[in-house]
């Protein structure tokens, strides 16, 4: 199974604001520096993280982003079904319905699976995915070395 993009996003946004100190104060263009997403992404995904109560955003002088105590206790798996909706892994139905759906047991497994992808996020919250000792820290990527300069 593989989560959207902006399922993806969404859990970095988080992730990301929980480390910060005091639990944010970031804007939305310092989270998508840091985290090298598009300024246009981060914002999409920072108003869904408000409207599901996730993110805090405060505008004006002393504004920015903070993680609520919600959303560190909140598990990554209600987090991701939130962000992903309720969906089927395949698609059955629809304009060109697949004819093998009468008898096929496939969409079940995957069912089943993907319940058991969720279970397993389910036991981890936010607070666990951003303790020490992996707190967030930035990469700083240098250019490349010209051709033919030696490599330590």
């Amino acid at each position: 199974m593989q989560l959207t993009r902006f399922t993806d996003l969404g859990l970095r946004v988080v992730m990301r604001l929980a480390v910060a100190p005091g639990g944010g104060g970031l804007t939305t263009s310092q989270v998508a520096e840091d985290l090298s997403i598009p300024y246009t992404h981060t914002a999409k995904v920072v108003a869904r993280l408000s409207e599901l109560g996730m993110v805090q955003a405060r505008r004006g002088r002393g504004g920015g982003l903070s993680i609520t105590d919600t959303a560190r206790r909140t598990t990554a798996g209600w987090l991701a079904r939130a962000l992903e909706g309720e969906g089927e892994v395949v698609t059955c139905e629809g304009d060109r319905p697949c004819p093998l759906r009468n008898g096929c047991l496939l969409r079940t497994a995957l069912r089943r699976a993907q319940d058991a992808f969720y279970a397993t996020l389910d036991t981890v919250t936010i607070d666990d995915l951003s303790a020490t000792p992996t707190p967030f820290t930035p990469l700083t990527l240098a250019p490349p070395a010209p051709a033919g300069t030696p490599t330590a």
